[in-house]
């Protein structure tokens, strides 16, 4: 699954819908999500027992901050 733009509190519903409507493991490519707030962190804390995400460096601090990449594989752009 690939994001794009803002994760914010304007469209995370729609983002968890999303989650929950793929089966299985999933990847969430961030790549090109230029802002993600607490409200797209807190979904993507609701489905960590079945996600990946791919994100840039630009988003890593975050992740990693929010100790989200402590609980999930977060890949670099190519797999990195």
């Amino acid at each position: 699954m690939t994001a794009v733009g803002e994760i914010d509190m304007s469209n995370t519903d729609t983002l968890a819908r999303a989650i929950e409507t793929t089966q299985g493991p999933l990847v969430i490519d961030l790549t090109e999500v230029e802002y993600l707030d607490s409200a797209g962190l807190s979904v993507l804390f609701r489905y960590i027992d079945r996600i990946q995400l791919i994100a840039t460096p630009l988003l890593a601090p975050v992740l990693e901050v929010s100790g989200l990449a402590d609980l999930t594989t977060v890949h670099g752009p190519g797999g990195a």
